[in-house]
């Protein structure tokens, strides 16, 4: 993370904001010496609300903690079989 001071920022805004959409770092932008704001890429914003909407629905924290346990028990399909069992359900799904 990148911590540059308010009139950097001012100074260079189209850099920084090209550097931000490129690398996605995260870049604070401080006035008189103290983090005011941070600037980020807008998908990386996207990214976090999507996580945080997911991680905030009831039960969806311990479903995947369930499923990371399940996969270290062996109990999880590989992709192959996923795409059959899929492919399978929905020909059902259509007669």
């Amino acid at each position: 993370m990148t911590v540059i001071p308010l009139a950097d920022a001012k100074a260079r805004l189209s850099a920084v904001v090209d550097e931000v959409r490129d690398t996605h770092d995260r870049v604070v932008i401080t006035r008189n010496g103290r983090p005011e704001v941070v600037m980020l890429a807008v998908s990386d914003l996207e990214a976090l609300e999507e996580t945080l909407d997911l991680l905030s629905t009831p039960g969806a924290l311990e479903q995947i903690r369930q499923a990371e346990a399940d996969i270290d028990a062996g109990k999880g399909i590989d992709a192959d079989q996923l795409r059959r069992e899929f492919a399978a359900r929905l020909e059902r799904e259509q007669q």
